[in-house]
């Protein structure tokens, strides 16, 4: 019995350290930036205390010193979701957060770093009742450097002030609801933290971010960094690795105008067939050869282009089959319950023939895109314009600065292939601020990230664009053949074409983007729900006209790459091929049969000499 439980002892404190205190009782606990990954950091999901704030008087009351606001609620879930503890789904218009943080006494003579995964919308952050900084932005990452705030060794009062005004016309809102009640296709709000915060101490020199740009073309790698603070005394050490076998190494002095390029000799490819990813280690030293920053990251060798009328993936003609995905959850709306789900969302798509997804109207986290790039799922990155006025300037002004923010943040992901910031923009006017504004965006975008093409806006209202899309949730195989063959001549199918103003056809790759939503809807839900069309009363009946709608892309040539509405329901809309709480609706391996019908090779791309 001694020996026994010396044996269980030593398991349990191996278990222990493999999996810290704050995994174990920690929502959320992952590493919430997997390919920018230190390994000291601290968790700060859990319970905050919390109050509204509806008169918008806190900080005549003194709310930025308080040390407990009355309310619980379980960070990073949003007051309105059931796993906040909270579940308060009225207008908030503005929320108060406060915890304390402790700050470990070994943190000493290093940068303290404050981050949010995603704060909806402006988030004005306090320390022991000092006023550090406000950020805008509905899904965009950010962090705060309170190195001056805080002492190691010692505890300090956090607090967080929200506004949130989604009826202002002024910010990005994506699909939440500006009626009292979820309607149409809009749901549920979200307001205030929405995903992992989180604290990490950095060297005074240490790495802050790199651009990393996987060129197959003359196999290699390159990588621009950028330090906290530039030393030229320190270095920098980029090793990349096959599994254990390292296939390339540089060192360069640290310098933001320093390049690493790494050969690559014949690189394994990623792709959704074959998601091979590389793993990357970065490590600063300084004059002494010391290590003062060790980074953790992957990387996928793969290119995207777009060229005579088609979407490249590796140089190859490739059709992109997508879904898509609104990330909405029952119980957490906008936050993921867990990393499990996050991944299993893309494990059921790929389940049913898709590719990949369109990441509709949200900016998802970078969990999300890790397991993208992980198990071979391509992505179209979105932002979540609806709600804002495209024709005002106030709005463009918010609109672009979060943009580039997203950018920044997910650029090096190998699986989100395409930017689309915009969807239905339907309400652009010939003012020339939405015009000015698409440009901005269009050649913002190119110059952070020059490798992917840009859908300036999904389903039409292409001011500048390299992907022309269009929407199309006709159900009849003929209408979709008439409507998407190209006569020359002809400028093709588009939603608004009579808004002269707008940019014509030039040659882009061609892609329907939003197609199906076919209903199919229990009885008991048929008064309070929807979907694109009358209800399909047969099963049978669903199966023939969604294969009649994937045959008539197919009759289409150049049609290069669809996108079927949706990969699960979202509260009253029910035209997802999955039910809301990701239970099957259908036959998965008859709907892999129908969606998959078309390859993702292509072998013979179509001359589309006319459109030049």
């Amino acid at each position: 019995m001694k020996l026994k439980h010396i044996i269980l002892t030593a398991l349990a404190a191996a278990f222990a350290f493999q999996m810290p205190v704050q995994a174990q009782n920690t929502p959320r606990p992952e590493y919430p930036r997997p390919q920018f990954e230190r390994s000291e950091w601290v968790n700060l999901n859990g319970t905050w205390s919390y109050t509204f704030d509806f008169g918008r008087s806190g900080t005549d009351r003194s709310l930025q010193e308080s040390t407990n606001l009355g309310g619980e609620i379980t960070v990073p879930f949003c007051p309105e979701s059931r796993l906040s503890g909270v579940a308060h789904t009225d207008f908030i218009n503005t929320i108060w957060y406060q915890r304390t943080l402790s700050i470990p006494g070994d943190w000493k003579d290093r940068l303290i770093i404050l981050h949010f995964g995603a704060v909806d919308y402006a988030a004005t952050i306090y320390i022991d009742g000092k006023e550090v900084t406000t950020h805008y932005g509905s899904g965009s990452s950010f962090a705060v450097d309170i190195t001056r705030y805080v002492t190691p060794g010692t505890e300090a009062n956090l607090v967080l002030c929200v506004d949130d005004n989604i009826r202002s016309d002024r910010q990005p809102v994506g699909k939440q609801s500006q009626e009292f009640y979820s309607s149409g296709c809009c749901y549920t709000r979200v307001t205030g933290i929405w995903q992992t915060v989180w604290m990490e101490p950095v060297a005074v020199n240490g790495l802050k971010q790199v651009s990393a740009v996987p060129d197959i073309d003359q196999q290699q790698l390159v990588i621009t960094p950028e330090f906290y603070h530039e030393n030229p005394s320190n270095t920098l050490t980029v090793e990349m690795f096959d599994g254990k076998k390292a296939v390339a190494s540089k060192t360069v002095k640290c310098g933001n105008h320093s390049t690493v390029v790494l050969p690559v000799k014949n690189p394994k490819l990623w792709s959704p067939e074959s998601p091979f990813l590389y793993d990357l280690t970065y490590t600063v030293k300084d004059a002494d050869g010391h290590v003062i920053d060790r980074i953790s990251s992957y990387t996928g060798m793969r290119k995207v282009h777009v060229a005579d009328g088609y979407f490249y993936l590796n140089n190859r003609p490739y059709f992109q089959r997508l879904v898509l995905d609104q990330g909405f959850y029952p119980e957490g709306i906008w936050t993921a319950p867990s990393d499990e789900a996050l991944k299993h969302d893309i494990e059921m798509s790929k389940a049913v023939g898709f590719n990949g997804a369109r990441l509709h109207q949200k900016v998802f986290e970078e969990r999300y895109y890790y397991w993208a790039d992980r198990l071979g799922y391509i992505t179209w990155g979105e932002q979540g314009n609806w709600g804002m006025d495209v024709n005002n300037e106030e709005a463009a002004r918010n609109f672009i600065s979060e943009w580039a923010e997203i950018v920044m943040r997910d650029r090096n992901h190998p699986a989100l292939v395409t930017w689309t910031p915009f969807n239905e923009t339907w309400g652009c006017s010939g003012t020339g601020v939405y015009a000015r504004m698409m440009r901005d965006v269009y050649f913002l975008t190119k110059a952070i990230d020059p490798t992917r093409p840009i859908n300036d806006a999904s389903g039409d209202g292409h001011i500048l664009t390299d992907i022309w899309s269009v929407h199309d949730y006709s159900r009849e195989k003929d209408v979709l053949i008439k409507n998407h063959t190209f006569t020359a001549g002809v400028e093709p199918f588009r939603n608004q074409a009579k808004k002269k103003f707008l940019d014509t056809y030039n040659g882009q790759p061609y892609m329907l983007d939003e197609f199906g939503g076919l209903p199919w809807i229990k009885e008991s839900d048929r008064s309070s729900s929807w979907g694109y069309g009358s209800n399909i009363d047969s099963i049978e009946e669903f199966y023939r006209i969604l294969e009649d709608q994937v045959d008539a892309i197919m009759a289409c040539k150049h049609i290069t790459g669809y996108c079927y509405t949706q990969i699960t329901d979202v509260e009253q809309e029910k035209n997802g091929i999955y039910e809301y709480d990701r239970t099957p609706k259908f036959d998965t391996e008859r709907l892999r049969s129908i969606f998959a019908k078309i390859p993702s090779a292509i072998a013979d791309p179509q001359d589309l000499s006319d459109w030049k």
